[in-house]
């Protein structure tokens, strides 16, 4: 049986401290991710394979569902992208 995943994630920027209430795409991995706050971009650190499973309070989709990377497809996500 599949569980429903959690798509919103708050990204938390380790420079600032900046949060940002985030809605995690299901299709794609979020790789680079730039800050509101301090412009900031941010990408996952060593061993997780999105900015979500690395400054998100949430982890993405694919590890909540299948604990497997969800590196399909990668996006960048930020204040210039209007997803």
């Amino acid at each position: 049986m599949q569980t429903s995943s959690i798509l919103e994630s708050a990204l938390t920027c380790p420079h600032c401290g900046g949060v940002s209430v985030m809605t995690m795409p299901t299709e794609a991995c979020v790789y680079f991710y730039e800050c509101p706050r301090c412009k900031s971009l941010l990408s996952p650190r060593s061993g997780d394979c999105c900015v979500f499973c690395s400054y998100g309070s949430v982890k993405c989709p694919s590890v909540q569902e299948a604990g497997a990377c969800c590196a399909k497809s990668v996006t960048r996500a930020g204040p210039s992208n209007n997803a």
